[in-house]
């Protein structure tokens, strides 16, 4: 099995990098691509860059360059429930796009106009088998809707709108879209996202996203080694 992993920030991927062996760097549209083993299994890294554009970009790149058996996008998000706080785990089921919107057309939010979809799923037995990883290592975890969206969302009355709206868990501005390549590509994906903040997103974000981007590094690594 081949793995793509994508994150959309250095701090995401770099010390996934530390743990590859035999690599080699190719760039692509502007992404660097390494490819390399980890613990016997073959892995395919990339920083994507932030945004649903730079991802996607990413995303397809990665698919029909590398011909991955599977996508795990990893990085932070924000909670949006109860039940997630700071350095906590999202496990995406599905997600779903929260700034598609062509209601005036009359047409539910998030609506994915061709693909006649407003939530695409996650692969089954990926979710599962991060989860069982997620759940060994004693990390409070959800599995749930992700919403994604060209927005750092800040302010509270966005957050509640998108967890009445979608029943979203969490929210980050990359998954959705990666899902959505996949999708079309009909290649298997997973998102994980670690919280990196709750209250006061702009001053959390910055003391904890690099602690909350390691414990996503850690779980995919154990994920790694379980599927080689």
């Amino acid at each position: 099995m081949r793995i793509g992993i994508i994150g959309a920030m250095q701090i995401e991927v770099d010390n996934l990098k530390k743990h590859m062996e035999n690599t080699t760097e190719e760039v692509i549209s502007g992404v660097t691509f390494t490819s390399g083993t980890v613990a016997g299994a073959e892995v395919v890294a990339a920083v994507s860059g932030v945004g649903k554009v730079f991802a996607a970009i990413c995303a397809e790149a990665m698919i029909l360059t590398y011909h991955v058996d599977c996508v795990i996008n990893i990085g932070v998000a924000g909670t949006l429930c109860d039940e997630l706080g700071v350095m906590d785990v999202a496990i995406a089921d599905r997600v779903v796009q929260h700034d598609m919107n062509t209601s005036a057309l009359g047409d539910p939010v998030g609506l994915l106009s061709g693909l006649n979809e407003v939530y695409l799923p996650a692969d089954e037995k990926l979710v599962e088998g991060i989860r069982k990883v997620v759940e060994a290592k004693g990390i409070n975890h959800k599995v749930g809707t992700i919403a994604t969206g060209d927005l750092f969302l800040s302010k509270d009355s966005t957050k509640v709108k998108l967890h009445e709206n979608f029943g979203a868990i969490a929210g980050e501005m990359e998954g959705g879209s990666i899902g959505h390549v996949c999708y079309v590509n009909k290649v298997p994906f997973a998102i994980l996202r670690s919280i990196s903040d709750g209250k006061g997103a702009e001053m959390d974000y910055q003391t904890f996203a690099v602690k909350a981007a390691q414990v996503g590094i850690e779980i995919i690594l154990d994920f790694i080694k379980s599927v080689a």
